[in-house]
């Protein structure tokens, strides 16, 4: 008797045991049979990731080709191609989360980027407007390094283009930065573009003078000056009857250069 009692413990445990593994075991069996029949998804969305990182960087290459055509400034086409890059990547990723029929995991990670690229563009407005006004400089390219430009009320040589802002140091020995927003949104004077300047000099006949031999020395002295532009004309007129002469103003062009250049035109 105390044999059967100490079998049917046993066979007890034994169920026991068995009632508690057996959905253990069941359920292992399920996600397997699901792990199997998932791998050619799998596959498939493995193949389109190692695919697109290919794909994003032929694009890398390509945009930051197109984009030394149109633009000098390296700090920007290597940018471009960078979000050009991680855009393809991202664009993978969502199609293979689509293959493994994950839709909803993808729709929330679309929801949640536009949440959080909403959020981050009220907070760094400001820093994004002068992004993307340095990336316009970029394409359209109203100046370059050294050149000598005039913009938000500041004359000076271009010592940096950058991608939020540009330096300039001006005649007086400042280094101004000036935030690229501020630089497309103002006008430009650029001085350089042309490599020539004109230059106005007013000046005055005393009444009593003979006039037409003040018109021709003024006009001497000028068409004398070394660095003046032959190919233009030498203009005098006579515009005004001042206090105690008679004024003039006498225009012409140099070749400039350097700030200096204007200067001593003036000067001669």
């Amino acid at each position: 008797m105390p044999q059967q009692s100490n079998g049917g413990a046993s066979e007890s445990a034994i169920s026991g045991v068995s009632e508690m593994t057996d959905p253990l075991v069941t359920k292992l069996q399920t996600w397997l049979t699901k792990f199997v029949a998932l791998l050619p998804n799998l596959a498939v969305a493995f193949i389109v990731i190692l695919v697109a990182f290919l794909v994003a960087g032929l694009v890398q290459r390509g945009v930051r080709t197109l984009m030394e055509s149109v633009s000098d400034y390296a700090h920007a086409n290597d940018l471009v191609a960078t979000v050009a890059r991680i855009g393809v990547i991202l664009a993978g990723f969502f199609i293979a989360l689509s293959v493994l029929k994950l839709t909803g995991v993808v729709a929330t990670l679309l929801a949640g980027a536009g949440v959080v690229g909403l959020a981050l563009g009220f907070a760094f407005q400001d820093i994004a407007a002068n992004f993307i006004s340095g990336f316009m400089l970029a394409i359209r390219r109203p100046f370059h390094d050294g050149d000598i430009i005039e913009t938000n009320d500041y004359l000076g040589k271009v010592d940096e283009i950058n991608l939020r802002t540009t330096v300039i140091d001006t005649f007086r020995g400042q280094r101004v930065i000036i935030p690229n927003k501020e630089v497309m949104g103002n006008p430009i004077v650029n001085y350089s573009q042309r490599g020539m300047r004109r230059i106005d000099l007013s000046c005055g006949v005393a009444y009593g003078d003979d006039l037409e031999k003040a018109k021709r020395v003024a006009l001497e002295t000028v068409e004398g000056i070394e660095y003046r532009d032959e190919s233009r004309d030498v203009d005098l007129y006579y515009n005004e009857f001042g206090d105690s002469s008679v004024n003039f103003v006498i225009r012409f062009w140099v070749e400039f250069t350097a700030q200096t250049d204007y200067l001593r035109a003036q000067s001669d």
